[in-house]
């Protein structure tokens, strides 16, 4: 059983999560060791996450479509690549067992912090993008391999995501995270229903996570990209180390 103030610390979690995803990505990297802690066992963390996901994801395009932006139909495109992708790893997930699942959650966040800190600087300069011919079935390719990874885990997808889409397809990163939001709607409904099909989520924990998730999703995407940046990867980086010492070690 949580205490009250357990479900003050999700909406306070989904919002920053809502809000780092929106704008870059990786908030689940502090979501799900959040569920884990709270008790939750590792599948079921994982499930219930992506109630929160959703409704974030939901948000977030509604928030960037309201100020003009959108990468239609190329997002929807990725999206559906990324759909079936996310079917596969999902039912992976559902069967793993905790303290593997620990451990490579674990893994993963020391990775995406590797690649916080040594990614090459994204410059916003305009470039022409790249969205049709060969470069739009590259995309659909490494978006399936991207819903896989999704569908099992996704913790820090959102980086590689935009990384994708801002040096293959020449996307901004407003733009890039607009595409992102999208995409990650679209298969995270997939992985949602795979998940809630072997009974994987707590929904009461879920919609309570969302109100902060869709809260922080909706201020981040009609925030300033590049504003505050410096401060929430420090901030990131630091939380991240954190939780996968925890989670080896715990």
């Amino acid at each position: 059983m949580l205490e009250w103030y357990h479900y003050l610390l999700l909406v306070a979690v989904g919002f920053t999560v809502g809000f780092i995803n929106t704008i870059a990505g990786g908030g689940s990297l502090l979501s799900l060791p959040t569920l884990i802690f709270l008790g939750l066992p590792a599948a079921v963390a994982n499930g219930t996450n992506r109630v929160a996901i959703v409704i974030q994801t939901a948000m977030a395009t509604a928030g960037f479509k309201s100020k003009g932006i959108s990468t239609f139909p190329f997002n929807v495109y990725l999206g559906i690549s990324a759909f079936f992708g996310s079917i596969l790893g999902a039912w992976i997930a559902v069967d793993i067992k905790g303290e593997t699942f620990n451990r490579i959650l674990a893994m993963v966040m020391l990775a995406v912090v590797l690649i916080i800190i040594f990614k090459p600087k994204m410059r916003m300069e305009d470039m022409q993008e790249r969205l049709t011919g060969k470069y739009l079935w590259i995309s659909l390719i490494v978006f399936f391999g991207f819903g896989v990874y999704g569908g099992f885990i996704n913790a820090g997808l959102g980086f590689l995501m935009m990384l994708f889409t801002h040096y293959v397809n020449r996307m901004n990163l407003v733009r890039s995270n607009a595409t992102k939001v999208t995409v990650v709607f679209i298969y995270m409904l997939a992985a949602l229903a795979v998940f809630a099909f072997h009974d994987k989520v707590n929904w009461k924990i879920g919609l309570i996570l969302a109100i902060g998730n869709g809260s922080g999703a909706w201020v981040a995407s009609r925030f300033s990209v590049k504003r505050g940046d410096g401060f929430i990867k420090t901030f990131l980086v630091v939380a991240v180390v954190i939780m996968a010492i925890k989670l080896w070690f715990f």
